[in-house]
C-alpha cells in the first residue's frame, strides 16, 4: 500500500500495459489534500502507461470530491490518448455515478481483466 495523499491509499499493481490501482479511504479533510487526480497522473508517469483500473470494491459510497477526481484524471488521461475505466462498481456507486449522469463515461466492469479486455458489464437492476 502507498498513501497516493492526505486521506488516500492504494494498492498498486503493473500489468502488461496497464496500471490497477484499488484507492482505500483512510478518512481525513479531503479539501485541505492535494489533488487525488494529480497524484494518479503523477503514478501513471512513473510507471510510464497512460492505461488505468481503477478497482472500487473498497470504496462504499462515491463522494463529490472522488467523483470530482475521476472525472478530472479520465478527461488527462484521454487527452493523451490514454483509457480509464472502472472496475468493481457497487450497486450503491452505480447508481451514483448514473445520477451524476456519469454512466456512459464509466461504465461499470465487473473486474479488472474484464475492464481490460472491454467486457463492459450492464448495469444491474433497479
Amino acid at each position: 500500500m502507498i498513501q497516493v495523499s492526505e486521506g488516500w491509499e492504494m494498492q498498486v499493481e503493473r500489468g502488461p500495459d496497464w496500471l490497477f490501482v484499488r484507492p482505500y479511504s483512510i478518512g481525513g479533510d479531503f479539501s485541505s489534500t492535494p489533488p487525488w487526480a494529480e497524484q494518479m497522473w503523477t503514478l501513471l508517469e512513473q510507471y510510464q502507461t497512460r492505461r488505468l483500473v481503477v478497482d472500487l470494491e473498497q470504496v462504499p459510497l462515491l463522494h463529490s470530491y472522488l467523483i470530482g477526481q475521476l472525472v478530472a484524471l479520465h478527461k488527462r488521461i484521454c487527452t493523451h490518448g490514454g483509457l480509464m475505466r472502472l472496475c468493481g462498481v457497487s450497486l450503491a456507486n452505480q447508481q451514483v455515478l448514473r445520477l451524476c449522469r456519469l454512466d456512459e463515461r464509466f461504465p461499470p466492469y465487473y473486474n479488472r481483466g474484464d475492464a481490460v479486455m472491454g467486457h463492459y458489464c450492464p448495469p444491474q437492476p433497479r
